[in-house]
């Protein structure tokens, strides 16, 4: 089982990363690749209830591959973890198959409780760009794409595309969409710092005169 969800994930970088090289130097060089090895280890031992030396692995992966994932995270078959510096996967965490998630990416909480789920849901094909943030219980649906840098605080359906912070649609199963709550809310942010500018312009000119 450990050497077949492997090869997947091998076959998985080799397939979304252009730049990658053969099979056996993405399997010694690719800290992705590292980091879910650690945790296929890690997870055997939280399974059978020997946590303590399970977050003993996991914290040695995350100290050799600067990716933090918890032992007690669910996570598919063929998930590719793209560079990935600064990547963090929760603890009640689930990931479906064949997903990406590039460097930043955070599958976070939004809660202390230490019951039930607190963290992202991911479906099967789901793709995260750089630096995105994903909070609390959220359900991501199949086939979805994350933008970098977004914040997401909600479920989001089955191929959705999203960006932005505050998060806005950019499609929704394939279909363009147009968020005008959204909308409203970045041209607001963008009228305030052309007022705020205007006031400094107006200062200075008036300490001229």
């Amino acid at each position: 089982m450990f050497f077949k969800e492997l090869r997947l994930t091998i076959n998985q970088a080799k397939k979304n990363d252009p730049s990658a090289p053969s099979k056996l130097t993405i399997l010694l060089s690719y800290p992705g690749i590292h980091a879910l090895m650690y945790y296929r280890v890690a997870r055997f031992f939280y399974n059978i209830k020997w946590t303590g030396l399970a977050r003993i692995i996991s914290n040695i992966g995350r100290t050799f591959t600067n990716i933090d994932i918890h032992p007690g995270a669910k996570i598919g078959k063929g998930l590719f973890i793209d560079h990935g510096a600064g990547v963090v996967i929760g603890q009640t965490a689930i990931i479906g198959d064949d997903c990406v998630l590039f460097h930043g990416v955070t599958l976070g909480s939004n809660s202390t409780n230490a019951n039930g789920n607190r963290h992202p849901i991911l479906g099967d094909r789901v793709t995260i760009y750089a630096n995105a943030t994903l909070v609390g219980p959220v359900k991501i649906g199949d086939d979805s794409v994350i933008g970098a840098s977004s914040i997401v605080k909600q479920d989001l359906p089955d191929k959705s595309v999203v960006v932005g912070n505050p998060m806005r649609f950019l499609s929704i199963d394939g279909k363009r969409v147009y968020d005008s709550t959204c909308e409203c809310e970045i041209m607001k942010q963008e009228l305030a710092a052309m007022k705020e500018r205007l006031e400094e312009l107006q200062k200075q000119l008036e300490s001229k005169s």
